[in-house]
């Protein structure tokens, strides 16, 4: 009989814990400010990726009606400089963190990072439709950047000096040389696109994210009203190569950078979710494809070169 009550009083007990442990991870939930399910997040993102972010942004708030978030679309400088914003939970850029950026995030918001590279990108060479000058090498586009070309072409960024595109140019074309006062700075990818369309000797740069997609009726439209330039391949000489996926993957084009998100959030929250989301899920790495980006993790098969992707000067 003792044995019997010893055996139920042990299932009782254990039975109780069972409940209130269940209990406790659902108060544990209720509690936190957003899950995966619900909340709003409040996130940062280099300008140059805004069609593909829009799209990631857009079908995981279908998948999950009760979130919000929320994207500030900025310069690459200012995302940067949202490291140390506590507000911010993500950020999304053409690289992460530095050691001494960590160290800081860790001691004045007693948060630890975490940075993964989920994507790939390029920057796209734009000139006018009546433009004849659709062949550049790299030393063409370093004499165009510093005011040495001699055809007075005008180079047109997104920006004046805080953005991803300027800080590629001079850190891994100019290499050290200083850009051209010539230069004309847009306030945006669009304005880029527009400036283009109306000034025949003008050349843009902007990420291929904005044009690439052929599907999109907008960035089709602005194809048709402008020219996109072939640049000097990297492993053939005297070949040039126009951009595309393919030439992301195998780096022949001489001009791709990375997209990098940096996680900042003390609890299991939305924006690890939507991190998830980008870096690992199907459908996160399909958009990235979609949006003429090249996924990272998500399995790339290259098929052979179409005839138009690249071109022999000889």
């Amino acid at each position: 009989m003792t044995r019997i009550n010893l055996g139920v009083l042990f299932l009782t007990g254990f039975l109780l814990l069972l409940v209130n442990g269940c209990k406790s991870k659902s108060q544990h939930a209720a509690s936190l400010p957003d899950t995966f399910e619900r909340g709003t997040i409040h996130i940062s993102c280099d300008e140059s990726f805004k069609p593909a972010i829009d799209e990631q942004v857009f079908v995981y708030q279908s998948l999950h009606p009760g979130t919000r978030i929320l994207v500030h679309y900025k310069p690459e400088a200012d995302c940067l400089r949202d490291f140390l914003v506590d507000s911010i939970r993500l950020v999304i850029a053409t690289r992460g963190y530095s050691p001494g950026e960590r160290a800081r995030m860790v001691d004045s918001l007693k948060v630890r990072p975490e940075q993964m590279v989920v994507a790939r990108d390029l920057i796209a060479v734009i000139v006018h439709p009546s433009s004849t000058d659709t062949l550049f090498s790299m030393q063409e586009i370093r004499d165009l950047l510093s005011g040495r070309d001699k055809k007075n072409l005008i180079p047109v960024f997104d920006g004046a000096r805080a953005t991803s595109t300027v800080r590629f140019m001079l850190d891994s074309v100019l290499r050290g040389d200083s850009l051209s006062q010539n230069v004309v700075a847009a306030s945006n990818s669009l304005e880029v696109i527009d400036y283009i369309m109306k000034v025949p000797n003008a050349v843009g740069f902007i990420g291929f994210g904005w044009i690439g997609n052929k599907d999109d009726s907008s960035q089709y439209s602005m194809r048709k009203k402008i020219k996109i330039a072939y640049l000097e391949s990297t492993d053939s000489a005297n070949a040039y190569v126009q951009p595309s996926q393919r030439f992301i993957y195998t780096r022949t084009y001489p001009m791709v950078r990375d997209l990098v998100y940096v996680l900042k959030e003390r609890h299991g929250g939305l924006g690890h979710a939507f991190a998830s989301f980008l870096a690992q899920s199907d459908k996160g790495q399909r958009i990235f494809r979609r949006s003429y980006l090249m996924p990272v993790i998500w399995p790339n098969y290259v098929r052979d070169v179409q005839l138009n992707e690249k071109i022999n000067n000889q």
